[in-house]
């Protein structure tokens, strides 16, 4: 069964917004990722015990991730996005702290396409 569900991706104009979302039932919800065309999965941001967040370079300041642990879904709010923001996005289930993280669960991926 999917434990993991991404929502909220679609087509945007570049310098536009969206909210992902992934809605899980019992896992830490804890990290987005991307995987671009013909590029490894990379990481984008995390959040971890104590609030602690890390943002990839080409995101921080422009990506905003956070968690509603009653609804247990988290969220990246994705703000002046560029075209190499073009990717599928995972959300990730697992443990993470500073520097470091470790996904046990992937979600299945939504596609963000950014145009001009």
């Amino acid at each position: 069964q999917v434990q993991l569900v991404e929502s909220g991706g679609g087509s945007v104009l570049a310098g536009g917004s969206l909210r992902l979302s992934c809605a899980t039932s019992s896992l830490n919800v804890m990290g987005w990722f991307r995987q671009r065309p013909g590029k490894q999965r990379e990481e984008v941001a995390t959040l971890c015990a104590d609030g602690i967040t890390t943002y990839a370079d080409s995101v921080r300041g422009r990506f905003v991730i956070s968690k509603d642990n009653a609804k247990n879904t988290l969220y990246l709010q994705m703000n002046s996005l560029k075209l190499e923001d073009t990717a599928t996005y995972y959300c990730a289930a697992g443990s993470c702290g500073r520097g470091w993280y470790d996904v046990r669960t992937w979600g299945q991926g939504t596609q963000v396409t950014v145009s001009s």
